[in-house]
Formats: structure tokens, C-alpha cells, sequence
């Protein structure tokens, strides 16, 4: 039983100690579980704070990353907002020196058409000087220049005798003097009367009237004035004046000594008068200026292609004229010998035009005759010609001014009265004129033709035009009323026969 007993006791003991150490094993699981539980929290706060460190020092990152980013963007901006300005001044820049290339190219293009403008205007004030000068030179000319054709005519005129008498003898007489070339502003305008029995001719001949002589010596041009004429001295004026209706007086009567035999006509009387107004009361009034009788030996006597001639000295000293004291005044003189012609018709000079009858060849004229046709033609167009001087002309035969204020200008002619083409040199020619007097234009007017080269040239110069003989005879037939033939030898490439005909 007491071992039972101590069985028992050990057995609970043995339990109690079980117990014991449960408990002490619980207690220590229980204080290791705690010491788990506080280390797992120490280690969960170290990882709580090592990721709220991570995250704050993350948000760091972000916020320096962000802070680069703006700053990088800021920075970008600010470049672009320089770049900007940049290429605004520089744009400005730009348009600032286009605005003054282009503001000094209009200054350049006004000062070159202002000179431009200058320099036609000094060139058109240079030919209205040369065509004043050209006049007073043809005046100068005009026994130089008499119709030496006239002897030819002295059968004519005797045949016209023996058939028709006197009236027939003068009416020849008249056109052959009639035949003349004046230069323009004069006349020729005569008529006549023959005395079989005295063998003597009276001609009774149209002065022309003072207006014919320039008043103006030569035209200036001046940016502050303007075109300026300069006044010719009256004294010259005058002196001019007389000197012309004395040379129209000696190149009549010699063309009339030299257009009638010398069987026939032994002596001519010659009175020159000038009709027009009487200012005072405008009534018509025709002063004798100029009277002369002169034998045909004693007027063989004078050398009239004498330069050294004075033509008022010969008729008053060695003719014995009586001549106006002042004529340009005219003041009028009693004649040599009266006589009345107002029974006998005039016959007009006969110009160029007049000349032609419906079907002339151009080929016939002489060079002059075909250049004072041109001028002719261009002034029945509208504009201003003069046909220059034969022996100073540089090239030109003919000057025009149109007086448009927009497209005209200064105008080169250059008459060709050709049977064969016209090489090119004559266009090449014409532009180096064009550009040595300044002209806005140049005109080649030919009886013939030219050639493919030359017309590409005046198409390439763009200032230059070419009138061909079939275009010319249309133009004489549309502005001058004139149906003229043309002879060339051959018809031309690209013409008809009608062009000709």
C-alpha cells in the first residue's frame, strides 16, 4: 500500500514535475513566442521603417526628379523663348535689310530711270538742235542743192513751144521747176509768162514768209529748268532770212536759164513777193521783197557753187537787183518790170508725195526723194520727223519724236532704198546709233528685205523695229493714199508677186 502509495506519490511528483516542466516549458515557448512576437515587430518597425525610409527617400527621388524635370523643362523653355527671340531680331533683322536692299534698289531704279529721263531728255533737246541746225544747213544748201537735172528738159520745153506756143512752153516750164526739191518749210511755188517776141521769161514766184527761219539757236536741258530754248539774236535772224529768199531768187533763175535754150529765152524777169496779213488791219497784202532782171550771159558770170558767194551781194551788185531793205519786216520794193500773171494757173511745189503718181517705183527715187517720203510717212503717222544732213548724219537718215508723254520718246530712222537684202550689219548699225544718242527707239524702212539674223536681233534688242518693202507699200497706201510699185529683181523669201505689184 505504501508503495502504492509512494508509486502514487512519485507518479504525481513525477506529474507535478511534468507539470513543472510543461509549465516551465510553456513559459519558456510562451517568452520565446513573446520574444518572437517583439523581434518580429522590432523586425516588421525595421522593415516599416526601412520601407518608410524606401518611400521617403522614393518621394525624394520623385520630388529631385520631378525638380530636374521642371528645371530641365524650365531650362528648355527659356532656351526656346531665347531661340525665339533670336530668330524674331534676326527675322526682324532680315526684313530690316530687305527693306533697305529693296528701299535702295527703288532709290537705285529711280535714279537710273531719273537719269535715264535726263539723258533722253538731253538727247531729244541734242536732236531738236541738230534738226534746227540741219535747217539752217539745207538753207545754206539750197544752190548747192538746185535741180542740176533741168538742161535735160530744154528739148521738152522747145518742142512745147513749136506745138502749143507760150502757154504750152510755160506749163512745162512750171513743173519742171516744180520738180525742185525744197527742203520742208519751202515752197517753190511760181508762175510764169513768156514773150516770144523779147525772148524773155517773167517769173513771178511765192516767197516764203519769215516763220521758215529758226528763232531758236539750240535747245538746253536742265534738271532745275527743264527744257530751255536758247533765242536766236534777231539781227542773225534777220540776216538769215534775207540770205534764203536770195538763194530761192538765184537757184530759180538758174534752174529756168538752165531748163530753157538759150535761143529762146535770152533774159529772165523774176519778182518775188510774200503773201499775208496786215497786222494792222488784217486785210491780205503781198509786198514785192525782191525784183531782178537778168540776162543770161551776165548770170552765166556767177559761180553758185562758190561757197565763198554772197547771194544778197551778187543780186544787188553784180545783178542789180532791187532787194528788200528788210525784208524779214517786209518792207516792199517796186518791181523791175510789172506784169500781171493772175491769168495763168500756179503750179505747187511738188514735194516727194506730190511727185508720185499712182504707180511709181520706189527703186526710182534718188536716196533723198525716199527719205523725205519717209519723213512724210512718219509725220502723217503722228509724229515729228526731220531728214537729216546727207554729210553729218552718223548713220542716221532720219529723226522722229513721238510726243506721248508715256511711251514716246526719241526715234532713230534709217531709210533703205535697196533692191537686194539688207545685211545685218546695217541693224547692228542702227542699235549702236540708238545707244550713242540716247534714242527710246530705231526704225529700219527698206525698199527690200532682211534677213532671218536681223530679225532675231531686233526681236533681242526689243527697241527696234523693221519695215519691210511689202509693209512699206502697204503703209504708203494706208497713210499716204500712194499705190507704188516695187522692181526688185526678184521676189524675196516668204513674198507674193502682189507684194511687189
Amino acid at each position: 500500500m505504501a508503495r502504492r502509495k509512494g508509486l502514487i506519490a512519485q507518479m504525481l511528483d513525477a506529474r507535478k514535475q511534468a507539470k513543472k516542466l510543461q509549465a516551465q516549458a510553456e513559459a519558456r515557448w510562451h517568452r520565446e513566442l513573446i520574444a518572437e512576437q517583439k523581434r518580429q515587430e522590432a523586425e516588421a518597425r525595421r522593415e516599416a521603417k526601412q520601407a518608410e525610409a524606401a518611400a521617403k527617400k522614393a518621394e525624394a527621388a520623385r520630388l529631385r526628379h520631378q525638380l530636374q524635370e521642371k528645371r530641365l523643362a524650365d531650362q528648355a523653355a527659356a532656351k526656346a523663348a531665347r531661340e525665339a527671340v533670336q530668330r524674331e531680331r534676326t527675322e526682324e533683322r532680315r526684313r530690316a535689310a530687305d527693306a533697305r536692299t529693296k528701299a535702295q534698289e527703288e532709290s537705285a531704279v529711280k535714279r537710273l530711270a531719273e537719269r535715264e529721263a535726263h539723258a533722253r531728255k538731253i538727247a531729244e533737246a541734242e536732236f531738236r538742235t541738230d534738226a534746227i541746225s540741219t535747217k539752217v544747213a539745207e538753207y545754206g544748201q539750197l544752190l548747192a542743192r538746185r535741180n542740176r537735172r533741168a538742161s535735160e528738159y530744154a528739148l521738152e520745153l522747145a518742142a512745147a513751144l513749136s506745138n502749143g506756143g507760150p502757154p504750152a512752153f510755160v506749163e512745162r516750164l512750171q513743173h519742171v521747176l516744180a520738180q525742185s526739191r525744197y527742203p520742208e518749210g519751202l515752197t517753190g511755188k511760181a508762175a510764169a509768162h513768156y514773150d516770144p517776141a523779147s525772148r524773155e521769161l517773167l517769173i513771178e514766184y511765192e516767197l516764203p514768209l519769215r516763220d521758215v527761219v529758226p528763232t531758236i539757236v539750240a535747245y538746253r536741258y536742265t534738271t532745275g529748268k527743264g527744257m530751255v530754248a536758247v533765242p536766236r539774236k534777231e539781227p542773225e535772224t534777220k540776216k538769215l532770212y534775207g540770205d534764203l529768199l536770195a538763194r530761192l531768187t538765184l537757184r530759180t533763175i538758174s534752174e529756168a536759164f538752165e531748163a530753157t535754150p538759150s535761143e529762146l529765152v535770152t533774159g529772165i524777169v523774176f519778182n518775188g513777193y510774200a503773201t499775208t496779213k496786215d497786222k494792222a488791219t488784217g486785210r491780205a497784202i503781198r509786198p514785192l521783197l525782191m525784183s531782178v532782171g537778168a540776162e543770161r550771159d551776165k548770170f552765166a558770170m556767177v559761180q553758185l557753187d562758190e561757197p565763198e558767194l554772197d547771194p544778197v551781194l551778187c543780186l544787188r551788185s553784180h545783178l542789180n537787183a532791187i532787194v528788200s531793205p528788210h525784208p524779214y519786216d517786209l518792207e516792199g520794193v517796186r518791181p523791175v518790170v510789172s506784169f500781171d500773171l493772175s491769168k495763168y494757173k500756179f503750179v505747187d511745189e511738188m514735194d516727194v508725195v506730190a511727185g508720185l503718181d499712182s504707180r511709181t517705183d520706189l527703186l526710182t527715187l534718188s536716196p533723198g526723194e525716199f527719205e523725205h517720203l519717209i519723213r512724210r510717212l512718219f509725220e502723217s503717222i503722228g509724229m515729228k520727223s526731220w531728214v537729216t544732213q546727207a554729210s553729218k548724219d552718223e548713220g542716221v537718215d532720219g529723226v522722229a519724236v513721238n510726243e506721248d508723254p508715256i511711251v514716246g520718246g526719241l526715234c532713230i530712222i534709217q531709210a533703205k532704198r535697196y533692191s537686194k537684202i539688207v545685211g545685218l550689219e546695217a541693224v547692228h548699225a542702227l542699235a549702236g546709233v540708238m545707244d550713242h544718242k540716247r534714242a527710246a527707239k530705231g526704225v529700219l524702212v527698206t525698199t527690200s528685205w532682211v534677213g532671218k539674223a536681223s530679225r532675231d536681233f531686233a526681236a533681242a534688242n526689243g527697241r527696234i523695229e523693221i519695215i519691210e518693202g511689202r509693209n512699206l507699200k502697204h503703209m504708203l497706201k494706208e497713210h499716204l493714199g500712194l499705190d507704188v510699185l516695187i522692181g526688185l529683181e526678184r521676189i524675196p523669201p516668204g513674198w507674193d508677186r502682189a507684194d511687189l505689184a
